[in-house]
């Protein structure tokens, strides 16, 4: 699926001081990755702070975010859970068009075997009419979708076109490069990785901090994708510190400091997540004007 090679970004969901979703701040996000020149959107993953919006809430932020968008780029909604049946379920009733894929985590807290975790999977194939994208982030979930259970379910459902690696684990990469599919992508999960893992043939990234600086990351992950190193790597070691800062005290706290800095959105938050420190604010607003001179 070549639509989605390059840069995807992971939305935030922007709130108001009141708790209740910021739909003029998640237009004016949607601009500027948009004018920033990414791939593609993510719609309520992880970062999008899925896990505290309703429904109804979930439903009204895809609907805005296709309309807003109007096709100018593709669209994927994040959709997961730890009860397969109501997952499934979910998705078999995702009618919202303007959407290309959907990604969804593996299960979280319940750490299903392997078997258990192919099982859920091929349940959600079952059910979507749109590809279907794995989400390997065991630092969230408690449990690794090991290489060969990815490998497995890529040659059996020919909707579940690839996976988002967060795992940290090269040689879990190397062994899915090695045994996957041919048309079976391998798409980073995690920023500071990027790099290495298009040089392993990985097709691109869903990223974080692309919310806040999206020219500057798809600048340095087109270099990569066409094999240009040197261009690349400046612009890579130029995004450490940054990518470091947006994780210091939890995501997406730290890349909606930047994005108020930018004047995107506010960065209001929902329990249990809370606003950065005012110590780190200070030093992601310097760090946000120095890259974005």
């Amino acid at each position: 699926m070549n639509k989605f090679h390059g840069t995807g970004v992971a939305l935030v969901t922007p709130f108001k001081a009141d708790g209740s979703v910021d739909f003029d701040g998640l237009k004016n996000l949607i601009n500027y990755l948009i004018d920033g020149n990414v791939e593609y959107l993510v719609s309520l993953g992880t970062t999008g702070e899925a896990s505290t919006l309703n429904k109804d809430e979930k439903k009204k932020i895809w609907e805005f975010t296709s309309e807003v968008n109007n096709g100018r780029l593709p669209l994927i909604a994040g959709i997961g859970g730890n009860d397969t049946a109501s997952v499934a379920k979910s998705i078999k009733d995702f009618k919202i068009e303007g959407y290309d894929a959907l990604l969804s985590a593996s299960p979280y807290y319940n750490k299903p075997t392997q078997q258990g975790i192919y099982e859920h999977y091929k349940a959600l194939s079952e059910a979507s009419e749109l590809p279907i994208l794995l989400y390997n982030v065991p630092g969230r979930t408690g449990s690794n979708i090991s290489a060969e259970t990815t490998c497995r379910l890529a040659h059996d459902f020919k909707n579940i076109f690839g996976v988002k690696e967060a795992s940290g684990n090269f040689d879990q990469f190397n062994q899915i490069m090695r045994d996957k599919p041919k048309d079976f992508v391998l798409i980073s999960g995690d920023d500071p990785v990027a790099l290495p893992m298009i040089a392993l043939g990985a097709v691109g990234v869903i990223s974080v901090i692309g919310n806040a600086l999206p020219k500057q990351l798809s600048d340095m992950i087109r270099f990569v994708l066409k094999g240009d190193y040197q261009a690349a790597l400046p612009l890579h070691l130029s995004l450490i510190e940054f990518t470091h800062l947006m994780f210091a005290e939890g995501n997406p706290a730290g890349v909606k400091a930047s994005l108020k800095y930018f004047g995107v959105c506010e960065d209001h938050l929902r329990l249990p997540l809370v606003k950065v420190s005012d110590a780190l604010r200070e030093v992601i607003v310097a760090e946000s004007k120095k890259l974005s001179a």
